[in-house]
């Protein structure tokens, strides 16, 4: 069995490096090897999946997914824990270091033509601040990726797999719902991570689906922005500045089927592909 990381070798590692996390690269390492194994477990990764790990740390997590058989590409933006993790692997699990292919980038800019072997899957913690524009980003530019298991703030995992109608239902939920179907998988106590953060984290998990339409990606999520930039305002309100008065969102709500009334936070991903075809966007 492959010897995952400790809390003792957490900080080895972490004082060899001369690494204090940060709270701006949102540096919080798991260090607890049952809550590893759980999260690869519940992704269900095996030897038919490329990987994708984005912010692998100091490696607790990436261990566990070599051990499932995978291959793992990640993503570390940090060239000091970069440099590092290939020494890690090939320390404590030399049988598996060759299915790991580290690039030292930011998940934000990385595209395509960046990698190998096309990702299938994505796990990772994610840096809080920029989980959901890593999420959101990647499945765009990555089509291979058919689905991932990430662990955010519990707030932003709420935010992801909200539905409409929900007080929490927003932009995120929207963005993530015509790629796929997000779900909220399952919590994740504070005390499995160094430094121990000062909120609470959850698991959720994705699975891309089929497009809704030919509908443009740009231009609908365009719409989405606009229609939750005014929570309180009415679509018809929230929309103007996109459509070019209230008047004409009011008449592509109308022929899309809406109400005009109704407020961004009820509509479904499928509304808002109306309100693009409507628009001519399609």
């Amino acid at each position: 069995m492959t010897a995952l990381l400790g809390p003792a070798e957490i900080r080895g590692l972490a004082a060899e490096l001369n690494v204090r996390p940060t709270k701006k690269l949102g540096q919080n390492f798991v260090h607890d090897p049952n809550t590893v194994r759980r999260i690869v477990d519940l992704a269900g990764v095996g030897p038919d999946d490329v990987v994708l790990e984005v912010g692998p740390g100091l490696g607790s997590l990436t261990l566990g997914l070599l051990a499932a058989g995978a291959r793992v590409v990640a993503v570390e933006i940090d060239p000091v824990l970069a440099e590092r993790l290939p020494l890690t692997i090939a320390e404590r699990a030399p049988e598996v270091a060759d299915r790991l292919t580290v690039l030292t980038a930011d998940a934000l800019r990385v595209r395509a033509s960046d990698f190998e072997l096309a990702p299938t899957s994505m796990v990772a913690n994610l840096p809080y601040n920029v989980a959901v524009p890593v999420v959101l980003t990647l499945l765009a530019e990555l089509p291979s990726l058919r689905r991932g298991m990430v662990m955010v703030q519990t707030e932003v995992a709420d935010r992801m797999a909200a539905g409409p109608g929900s007080r929490i239902y927003g932009v995120p939920s929207v963005k993530l719902a015509w790629y796929g179907n997000a779900r909220k998988v399952a919590a994740v106590p504070r005390a499995v991570f160094w430094p121990v953060p000062n909120v609470d984290s959850a698991l959720v998990s994705f699975e891309r689906g089929e497009l809704l339409s030919t509908v443009d990606r740009v231009a609908l999520f365009a719409i989405v922005d606009a229609a939750f930039s005014q929570r309180r305002k009415t679509l018809r309100a929230a929309l103007a500045t996109w459509a070019g008065s209230a008047d004409r969102a009011g008449e592509l709500l109308a022929t899309a089927g809406i109400d005009p009334k109704t407020r961004g936070e009820q509509l479904t991903v499928h509304d808002f592909v109306r309100i693009a075809v409507a628009a001519g966007q399609a």
